[in-house]
């Protein structure tokens, strides 16, 4: 391991403090900030020349500022005649921006992964993408890492009834996940009807399957942005007469007016990974944080060592 090198934006310092924490290395030192005018300003500290370096950024809020860093970051090291760079983005921004679904629009989410690439990124290694096709947008190897076994543990710890178990998706997309964790924590399917609006509204119309009256609903989704998609889902589950109501998403995003909608919800918990982190203003009482420094660790650790990474996830 002497010839690996991590190093932290400032993005998520404490994830990859704990990453570094499991692997038994020391944080590599780079110094970050800003020029009086706002541009960023980044100088490598530590010696990297022919090293396998990881840099450990999610592009999370402020997404801008956090996507700029990192693209300065693995400037650095390109310069500074690194062997291997490795963008590790435990969130992906602008994944939502995946395709044209109207004319005259941006495909976002192509156009970062070719800007991480030429920046001088080898690889990256990523988490719950919000779309699995974002891993064919990118001409270096991406590595694709999956929470379930985080909350699957989590939940299992609870000693739930399969029987009083629902897994519910909050809409047709989340389907595949939904039988995923069923599989996994046993119990029944539901599907939510979303139908959208526009752009930022959406409403929740039926339930399908089921039933959920007197069960325990279990809701998964990739990320909770506003939360009002999957909150109004819940309140669909509370009206049909759902005995408890746990939410779970990878990426906790947080943003606008998601707080006050958790509130105001039927829920008992909600349960997210600290991919992105959790300012105390927002840490209600019913949210509770898992760590995913163990899973990056890991496949840090193999990817290093050229080892398989899907071996992670089988068996």
């Amino acid at each position: 391991m002497r010839e690996l090198k991590i190093f932290s934006g400032r993005a998520n310092p404490q994830l990859a403090k704990d990453i570094c924490a499991f692997l038994h290395l020391d944080l590599g030192s780079i110094t970050l900030n800003k020029f009086p005018d706002g541009e960023n300003n980044c100088k490598v500290e530590d010696d990297v020349r022919g090293r396998d370096v990881y840099l450990i950024q999610p592009t999370c809020p402020p997404v801008n500022d956090n996507l700029m860093e990192l693209l300065i970051m693995i400037d650095s090291c390109k310069r500074a005649s690194a062997a291997r760079i490795t963008a590790v983005m435990p969130y992906y921004g602008y994944a939502r921006q995946d395709r044209k679904d109207e004319g005259r629009t941006p495909i976002t989410a192509k156009l970062v992964a070719n800007v991480i690439t030429r920046a001088g990124a080898d690889r990256v290694l990523a988490m719950d993408l919000h779309a699995p096709q974002i891993q064919g947008f990118f001409d270096v190897p991406v590595d694709h890492l999956y929470a379930a076994p985080v909350f699957t543990s989590y939940f299992q710890s609870r000693m739930l009834e399969p029987a009083e178990i629902v897994v519910v998706s909050p809409d047709e997309g989340s389907i595949k996940r939904a039988i995923g964790h069923a599989k996994r924590l046993g119990g029944k399917i539901a599907i939510i009807d979303k139908q959208r609006d526009s752009a930022l509204k959406t409403q929740q119309k039926h339930i399908i399957g089921g039933p959920v009256e007197g069960k325990i609903c279990l809701m998964f989704d990739d990320m909770i942005s506003t939360a009002g998609s999957i909150c109004g889902a819940a309140q669909l589950v509370h009206k049909a007469g759902a005995k408890e109501i746990h939410l779970a998403a990878t990426h906790g995003v947080l943003c606008d007016n998601a707080i006050e909608n958790l509130r105001k919800a039927p829920i008992n918990s909600l349960v997210i990974t600290d991919t992105i982190p959790l300012p105390e203003e927002k840490r209600l009482p019913n949210i509770h944080v898992l760590s995913v420094a163990p899973l990056l660790a890991e496949a840090i650790r193999r990817i290093h060592s050229n080892k398989s990474i899907s071996q992670m996830f089988t068996g």
